[in-house]
């Protein structure tokens, strides 16, 4: 199913910076009625307000997408949503025992559990029109444990398994509505400041309007899994390696170096991106 975007509502949570910036501004570009979500005001408005000064057609809330009830109530302010893409991020790049329970849990809250509370706000509604999409932006990490990052590779696992899940369900039902999912690799938004790859030839650090452009053809083509870059496509034929050979190649790659350096971007919000080896 194809996607256009012309006179869609497309909604974008984290949509305040990062990936969720580009995509906001390149759907409206394309003709649909943006709608950001992030837990900043200030820079969802300020996309909003970009967005409308090149011609377009958005609006812009404040919204905490790990609070359901929050969700619930925004979603009805809203109305009817074509697209919904489920964007927003969090890393804390840290080992298992230097992470604080804390950061743990909003791990989990924002990348999982706000799937749940977004999706379901919305999902609705597209199966009663009998069309819509909704996609969800998983990770590289979603494909492989890499070290320091034992909260962000499991709930970008659960974001994979929970599109690919979708997507069976929608399908068996006949619904009209696909479920799609993007995993890139590391994307030059800020989030992943410091990281590095030892095969730039092969496991590049992602162009970030590069990335948003993949993405949102992806939507459009209604392209059920989106791999960037190719290289990380053969991960899951790797699988049928021996573990300890498969471990090997990953180390060979240099897949568990790429956090060494790390810092982020220095400030405590729910992102746009979040790919390690996303």
């Amino acid at each position: 199913m194809r996607h256009p975007l012309p006179g869609a509502t497309f909604l974008v949570t984290g949509g305040g910076s990062g990936i969720g910036r580009l995509l906001s501004l390149r759907a409206a570009d394309e003709g649909a009625h943006v709608v950001i979500w992030d837990l900043s005001a200030s820079a969802g408005e300020s996309v909003r307000d970009e967005i409308r000064a090149r011609g377009g057609h958005a609006d812009s809330y404040a919204i905490d997408v790990t609070d359901r009830e929050a969700v619930k109530t925004a979603a009805e302010v809203v109305g009817p949503v074509d697209i919904l893409v489920n964007n927003a991020g969090v890393v804390t790049g840290k080992r298992l025992l230097d992470a604080t329970e804390e950061e743990i849990e909003r791990t989990f809250d924002v990348n999982v559990m706000a799937l749940y509370w977004t999706t379901r706000a919305f999902l609705g509604g597209m199966i009663e029109r009998r069309h819509g999409a909704v996609m969800t932006v998983s990770s590289a990490a979603g494909l492989v444990g890499v070290a320091k990052q034992t909260d962000y590779s499991a709930s970008k696992f659960a974001a994979f398994g929970f599109a690919e899940s979708l997507r069976a369900e929608l399908a068996k039902d006949a619904t009209g509505v696909d479920s799609l999912v993007a995993c890139p690799f590391y994307i030059d938004t800020g989030m992943f400041a410091g990281v590095r790859t030892k095969v730039p030839r092969l496991l590049p650090i992602l162009d970030q309007d590069y990335a948003a452009g993949r993405i949102l053809t992806a939507i459009v083509e209604g392209r059920q899994q989106l791999v960037m870059p190719r290289m990380v496509g053969v991960i899951p034929a790797a699988r049928l390696l021996p573990v300890k050979l498969f471990d090997r190649v990953m180390n060979l790659f240099g897949v568990n170096d790429t956090m060494d350096a790390f810092t982020g971007r220095g400030r405590d919000l729910p992102d746009t991106t979040g790919p390690a080896v996303r």
